[in-house]
């Protein structure tokens, strides 16, 4: 089968092995799979860095791609909520195939008004922007919720989500996205291009931060008394990145809080039901094929995309 693959120089296409489930594994044929960071700053890295990373993680599959829509073809011998036949979308290492392997309890079937492009949006993305208003934000209905980087891959599911939980949503983006940030209910939109949304005279229950680009000092400024800055993204350079989270250890460890999505079905079932009801719907720039992923990733990684970029296998999804 093909399938991406890291190299010396970045992602590439090979001819591998086609994947074997384990017990509680189903085979996926892929239909769609989503890019995520993880996945182009892995391919940024240097192969000795990538391989040092590898080597004590303890994923056996060391290809990029985790979001993924499908097909079962096979279910090994434990899994019991599956069959061959099954439309189904979650978690899936090394997803950026023809086939590939998931864990039964990473899955979930695919709602038949949700397409497979759609659906391979959602794992990593959707879940981000929930968990990280809801369960670290701690975002409650009726609460002020702002978002710095409401376009993008999180950005345009953290805009939907915050409405979804009956938050007063401010988007902060550049111009080109206003309208869209606009299409997806936020209550008021901050182009950074015109305005410095840190000096708003609001004030915020929860700053969800994926933009990471503006001093920790000011973005504090903009919380409520009991507000909550919630970090899920920054800099490009790992430094930068670590400084800035040691700055926010300094400040306040209850004002400020890391994040990175846990992978589950239950939360993925909240994301679902949020899809059904026409409350959240995943946003896609552009579908590629996986001849071009590397193309794909390059795109990915210089931090301009608007929504979501997806990766199809050459089959209708």
């Amino acid at each position: 089968m093909r399938a991406a693959v890291y190299g010396r120089r970045g992602v590439h296409i090979e001819e591998v092995e086609r994947p074997i489930p384990a017990d509680d594994q189903v085979l996926i044929e892929v239909r769609a799979a989503s890019i995520n960071a993880p996945d182009w700053r892995l391919m940024s890295m240097s192969p000795w860095v990538r391989r040092l990373m590898f080597a004590l993680s303890k994923a056996k599959v060391r290809r990029p791609g985790t979001d993924v829509a499908g097909i079962v073809v096979a279910v090994g011998r434990n899994v019991t909520q599956f069959k061959p036949g099954d439309a189904v979308f979650g978690s899936a290492r090394g997803s950026f195939a023809e086939y590939a392997c998931a864990s039964e309890s990473w899955l979930l079937p695919k709602p038949e008004s949700v397409s497979f492009e759609q659906a391979a949006c959602v794992a990593v993305s959707g879940l981000t922007a929930l968990q990280g208003l809801r369960d670290r934000g701690n975002l409650r209905p009726g609460q002020k919720a702002l978002i710095n980087g409401a376009s993008g891959a999180v950005g345009t599911f953290a805009v939907q989500v915050a409405k979804a939980l009956g938050a007063e949503t401010t988007a902060v983006c550049s111009t080109r996205n206003v309208e869209t940030a606009k299409s997806l209910g936020a209550d008021r939109v901050i182009d950074y291009t015109k305005e410095d949304f840190t000096k708003d005279t609001q004030r915020y229950d929860v700053l969800f931060d994926i933009a990471g680009n503006w001093p920790l000092l000011a973005c504090r400024r903009l919380l409520s008394a009991t507000g909550t800055c919630v970090m899920v993204g920054g800099p490009k350079s790992k430094w930068a990145t670590a400084t800035r989270a040691l700055k926010m250890f300094l400040l306040s460890r209850k004002r400020f809080k890391m994040f990175m999505a846990r992978l589950g079905k239950d939360d993925l079932a909240v994301i679902t039901e949020m899809m059904t009801s026409g409350r959240v719907t995943p946003v896609i720039e552009r579908s590629y094929p996986l001849s071009e992923i590397a193309q794909a990733m390059q795109y990915a990684s210089e931090g301009h995309s608007r929504a979501k970029l997806v990766i199809t296998m050459g089959i209708a999804a």
